[in-house]
């Protein structure tokens, strides 16, 4: 072997590497559960509370936040934000009814 090769030969795989890493399509993970142009995802029940769960929401705006619902009554906390409640709210209600959490 030539002095230098096996260092050309890491730098040329190196760039290759980089290269796939560029090229290579980006994998998306799925939304979560959607309703109209918002999503939840990341949901998981309170520590302390079995009713309430905590979950993210974004829309389709690139707007995200953090709730807690609670599913007795499917009051959702903070009341007000950058997600749009309806849809914030319908997606915390399904979100209970799938958790076997009834409302009402």
């Amino acid at each position: 072997m030539l002095p230098g090769a096996g260092r050309l030969i890491r730098i040329v795989l190196a760039l290759l590497l980089a290269l796939a890493l560029v090229v290579a399509p980006r994998a998306q993970a799925a939304p979560g559960l959607c309703l109209g142009p918002v999503c939840g995802d990341e949901i998981s029940r309170s520590a302390k509370h079995h009713w309430q769960l905590r979950l993210r929401v974004s829309d389709q705006w690139g707007h995200r936040e953090r709730l807690v619902v609670d599913c007795r009554d499917g009051v959702i906390s903070p009341r007000a934000g950058q997600v749009e409640r309806g849809y914030a709210a319908a997606v915390a209600r399904r979100a209970c009814r799938l958790a076997g959490e009834s409302l009402g």
